[in-house]
């Protein structure tokens, strides 16, 4: 899977957001980037049954963003 990139429009803010595929212990996770920001890892959660954030800056994104890529991501996937 190459990386994909796709625009949201939510609450009137225009995102630009890259997401790289990658393998890690036999699943896909993304690396994700919005705006020009630094990157961020998805990876599916299946407590939650879709892909979150995670790492030390995971909480930096606002969580309408979060959920509107973690849709995409799930579409892709």
């Amino acid at each position: 899977m190459a990386e994909q990139s796709f625009q949201l429009l939510l609450n009137g803010v225009p995102y630009e957001v890259k997401a790289k595929p990658f393998e890690f212990n036999d699943e896909t996770r993304f690396s994700v980037s919005y705006n020009g920001s630094d990157e961020y890892v998805f990876t599916y959660d299946t407590n939650v049954g879709q892909y979150v954030s995670i790492g030390d800056d995971s909480d930096t994104i606002p969580s309408d963003l979060e959920v509107a890529i973690a849709d995409r991501l799930y579409s892709l996937a």
